[in-house]
């Protein structure tokens, strides 16, 4: 199990609760975590409910093509550590790189992070 990261990575769900997040399919111009990330690996993740302000990002591991494990919450919409709630409704779930977790170069090019 490797941790991947990879750009335009991004599906929608219709999961509710706290559990594992079902995958349903890329957004137009964006691939599939199974084709970006691959099974078995981790990456990053954000999930948006859309039409809210519940937000969830962390570390996920993808256990099959559509199965994004909720495995470390990094942050959410309640301000914890916990994963939040999803309800009812459409979300975004996307790879993404944490801001926690960047290293950068500041204007001098020295490492930040």
């Amino acid at each position: 199990m490797a941790l991947v990261i990879n750009d335009r990575v991004k599906e929608t769900s219709t999961t509710q609760g706290t559990g594992n997040i079902t995958l349903a399919g890329a957004v137009t111009g964006f691939i599939t975590f199974n084709s970006g990330i691959g099974t078995s690996n981790t990456t990053y993740y954000a999930i948006f409910e859309q039409g809210t302000n519940n937000f969830e990002v962390g570390r996920g591991t993808l256990s099959g093509s559509t199965t994004l494990e909720r495995t470390t919450v990094l942050d959410n919409s309640d301000g914890n550590t916990s994963p939040i709630t999803l309800g009812s409704g459409t979300k975004d779930v996307f790879c993404t790189l944490p801001a926690g977790k960047a290293v950068y170069l500041d204007n001098n090019g020295d490492p930040v992070g």
